[in-house]
């Protein structure tokens, strides 16, 4: 029988790139989501239903389906709404998996974020005492609390769930306002454009990459109960972030210092990747100079 998978978030840039994974195994494909498919990323044969977690009476459109596999990216991000973005990001996820506590489902991935980890030194790693109190950012308090919630789901009930902590996705179809589209669209077009002063480290992954160790999550009974980091734990500095990136498009006229460095800013943030290799058998395969052509690629 085909396996069918419930992708929540199945509009956005991870879900579209893992409904069409997906696809490729033969699978049945179902995708909910606030937002209504935009039509770069339109999949034929993706069933498409509107739905907000955060709503328990939405579960109504799914209540008669069936799913082997629930992978969990939905949520808002906006940290000027502070009370939307914790009811979609902990709320929903609380009402999601309470809906499926009891319907046999073989797998259940959480798409958590590095930023869960506040400013705990890096290499960052998962077995450590994270207070939710203690982080600044909305966004960051509402996924702790819901890897929080899911890990004791687990240990209760013995609920098959996976926490993912996503350090940062980038590849073709990702949203315009992201500092490597951003950049490649002002190279393209040779404009001006204005930066940081670019000494920031950060860890970033191949969005191909991202949706395989989603699959082996999925897949893997081992990763079950599991918070697993999931970065290339190499950061790179974002003035070459951009420098790479305009060598590659051959254009763009960045301007260095033109915006401040935030007061708290981390200069230095990657994942340790030491369990999603040992767990989950995953590693980043695209170097990060084949992933930034890959994606100026998908721009022409």
């Amino acid at each position: 029988m085909k396996k069918k998978i419930l992708i929540v978030g199945g509009t956005g840039f991870i879900g579209y790139h893992l409904a069409k994974e997906s696809l490729k195994k033969k699978w049945e494909v179902t995708s909910i989501s606030t937002r209504k498919v935009r039509k770069i990323r339109f999949l034929k044969k993706v069933k498409y239903i509107y739905c907000n977690i955060s709503k328990k009476k939405s579960f109504k459109k799914i209540q008669n389906q069936e799913y082997d596999y629930v992978v969990n990216l939905g949520g808002y991000v906006n940290q000027r709404h502070k009370k939307k973005t914790m009811e979609s990001h902990f709320l929903g996820c609380k009402n999601l998996s309470n809906y499926f506590l009891n319907k046999k489902i073989l797998s259940f991935v959480q798409m958590g974020s590095s930023i869960e980890y506040g400013k705990f030194k890096s290499p960052q790693k998962e077995n450590l005492k994270i207070n939710s109190n203690s982080l600044k950012s909305t966004y960051g308090k509402a996924k702790l609390l819901a890897t929080n919630y899911l890990m004791k789901q687990y240990k209760k009930n013995f609920f098959p769930v996976t926490v993912l902590r996503l350090y940062l996705a980038y590849g073709p179809k990702q949203d315009l306002n992201r500092l490597i589209p951003i950049t490649i669209n002002s190279c393209l077009k040779n404009k001006k454009f204005p930066c940081s002063t670019g000494v920031q480290y950060r860890d970033f992954v191949y969005i191909g990459d991202v949706v395989q160790a989603i699959l082996n999550s999925i897949q893997n009974k081992k990763a079950k109960g599991q918070i697993i980091n999931i970065g290339s734990g190499n950061p790179i500095k974002v003035k070459d972030i951009i420098n790479t990136i305009k060598k590659i498009s051959k254009g763009g006229l960045p301007q260095f210092g033109m915006i401040e460095l935030r007061e708290d800013e981390i200069l230095k943030l990657y994942a340790d990747t030491s369990k999603a290799f040992n767990i989950l058998k995953w590693k980043p395969k695209i170097s990060f100079a084949d992933g930034i052509k890959k994606t100026i690629n998908s721009f022409k």
